[in-house]
């Protein structure tokens, strides 16, 4: 009797186990399905808002078109230039590291491409460094693209007051959640960083900040930086934008202003048709401004348009300041 006894219990034991085990399997199997669906359905759609308008984008684009240098240059520096069928706009010479990429895109324009163009591009993204290239020069308003199936995205540091280098790396971030690529996003964003630090590294620590006139143009006044992205340049540089107390961007100042602020420095913006050499000319052959220190001095620096605009060569750009600024530190 005992023996029978032992037997059913072993047999007892032997189910119960067994049924255990097809339960654990079924909870695990269940478990991964949903690790499987979830994941997929929150990485299907990301929304942007930008430009008062809402993006929402259910899949990465793929025929994207940039509108601006400085963006053209955000885009290839996050290594999407396979996802790219055309660029314009050109402000001067491409950032050399990203030559060989930029060679790679068909250049549409040599301002702003045409309706037309980017239709026939057959373009699914459009992204503009400026206003104007969704104004009436532009190639449409977002709501007119958006009814042709476009998206857009405008770089929102380039068209504020008082941008900052985090303003860059918002706009950095949202471009590579668009095209999910954020791991490449935090990668150039930690680069930028890194360079701008070790730039800062070398700056006199405790000496009083160079007075700066950033000179952009002008024969009758003078057309400057206000509270633009010049302004933070020259400030993580080591120097202080004489004119950084005016509310504005880009703004007009008379010979007189400049004259009285006295710059130690003046930052020369090389772009156009009238060279950074010229530029310079002037500023000693004028009657008022060669009397500035800084003209007296011949302490001149010149930075080239596309560095100084929000994006990825910020870092270039304060470091041709700094040495212009302070040589002996470098």
């Amino acid at each position: 009797m005992k023996k029978w006894k032992s037997i059913w219990l072993m047999m007892i034991i032997a189910l119960v186990a067994v049924l255990g085990a097809c339960n654990a399997k079924d909870k695990t199997e269940s478990a991964a399905q949903g690790e499987k669906v979830e994941p997929s359905e929150a990485a299907a759609e990301v929304t942007i808002e930008n430009n008062d308008t809402t993006q929402t984008y259910t899949e990465a684009p793929t025929k994207a078109i940039s509108l601006n240098q400085h963006v053209t240059e955000i885009m290839l520096a996050l290594g999407l230039e396979d996802s790219m069928v055309g660029t314009a706009y050109l402000d001067d010479k491409i950032y050399e590291p990203l030559q060989e990429a930029y060679d790679k895109v068909p250049v549409l324009s040599d301002q702003y491409p045409t309706k037309e163009q980017v239709i026939d591009a057959e373009a699914d993204f459009l992204y503009a460094g400026w206003k104007s290239g969704f104004g009436e020069k532009g190639v449409g308003t977002p709501e007119e693209l958006e009814e042709l199936g476009i998206h857009t995205y405008l770089h929102t540091a380039s068209n504020m007051t008082k941008p900052t280098i985090e303003d860059i790396f918002t706009d950095i971030r949202n471009i590579a959640k668009i095209f999910r690529i954020e791991d490449r996003g935090e990668a150039l964003i930690e680069q930028m960083t890194k360079d701008v630090e070790a730039v800062q590294a070398k700056l006199p620590k405790d000496s009083e900040k160079l007075r700066v006139l950033v000179f952009d143009s002008g024969e009758k006044d003078v057309f400057t930086a206000g509270q633009n992205f010049m302004n933070e340049l020259v400030t993580i540089a080591g120097g202080q934008n004489i004119f950084g107390d005016v509310e504005s961007g880009w703004t007009t100042v008379s010979k007189e202003d400049a004259v009285d602020r006295n710059p130690e420095v003046v930052v020369v913006i090389d772009y156009g048709e009238t060279t950074a050499d010229q530029k310079i000319q002037f500023l000693k052959n004028d009657p008022a401004l060669k009397e500035m220190e800084a003209v007296k001095n011949e302490r001149f620096v010149i930075l080239p348009l596309s560095a100084a605009s929000e994006g990825v060569r910020a870092a270039e750009a304060i470091e041709i300041l700094a040495k212009g600024f302070y040589p002996e530190n470098f």
